[in-house]
């Protein structure tokens, strides 16, 4: 007998967002995204995690796409308990793949980014690489990953900023929400608004060359350095839901 789903569950089935173009999803299972944009946010963010512990109890990511990162967040967090989450049931199944190819034990949910199932005050570090820019409701979302984490966890943010996403080369190649989109400045202001505690220096600026309008070719091969005084690309923080 097939169990009815409630409106909640359809709604976070539904809810609108953007979907990754054809190239888009090339582009996730290439070792180019693995190495030079997973990994790099991954190291990036590690440093500015504060009070760093062997172990946490449950460790999601939201907007999993492939699967990449989760093996990735068993190796780094050794988490008791590890989600996925992702809205594409094609990218869910992929997922499942890989991490059972890897021998990572990890469970999936299903759902939007803002309209996560999952429990209120249930995760300890949640994670979230390069997911928020394809959100229609970001607001909705930031809210959500505050409700979800518990007291004192953890919300590991990497994202691509306005002006990455308004080039000309990621117009080209990928599709995103163009209207929502945000500077770093407002990204940071957006997650301390939600409730967040993000002092300065649990934030980063990273200028990689994927990142840049010319995938650093002036500076790569023309030895141009860049200007110091730009509009940032990327941020990646480290944000803790406060304890009361």
């Amino acid at each position: 007998m097939n169990t009815p789903i409630s409106p909640a569950d359809a709604a976070a089935f539904n809810d609108p967002h953007v979907p990754e173009t054809a190239f888009g999803k090339w582009f996730l299972r290439t070792p180019t995204w693995t190495v030079h944009v997973l990994e790099r946010a991954f190291k990036d963010l590690e440093r500015l995690i504060p009070d760093r512990k062997p172990s946490y109890g449950v460790v999601a990511d939201v907007g999993c796409g492939y699967g990449r990162s989760l093996a990735k967040l068993h190796e780094r967090f050794a988490p008791k308990r590890l989600i996925g989450m992702d809205i594409d049931p094609e990218m869910i199944e992929a997922a499942g793949r890989e991490v059972a190819a890897a021998g990572v034990d990890a469970e999936f949910v299903r759902c939007s980014s803002s309209r996560i199932l999952l429990p209120d005050d249930s995760v300890d570090v949640l994670f979230c690489h390069q997911t928020f820019h394809h959100l229609i409701d970001q607001d909705a979302a930031i809210r959500e990953f505050f409700r979800v984490l518990k007291p004192g966890g953890m919300l590991l943010f990497a994202e691509s900023t306005k002006r990455y996403i308004h080039s000309w080369m990621i117009r080209l190649l990928f599709r995103h929400p163009m209207e929502v989109q945000k500077t770093a400045e407002e990204y940071l202001a957006m997650v301390r608004q939600a409730g967040f505690d993000v002092p300065d220096e649990r934030v980063s600026y990273p200028f990689l060359w994927w990142s840049r309008e010319d995938l650093g070719i002036l500076e790569r091969v023309f030895r141009i350095q860049p200007p110091a005084r730009r509009e940032e690309t990327l941020i990646n923080l480290v944000a803790i839901k406060p304890t009361a």
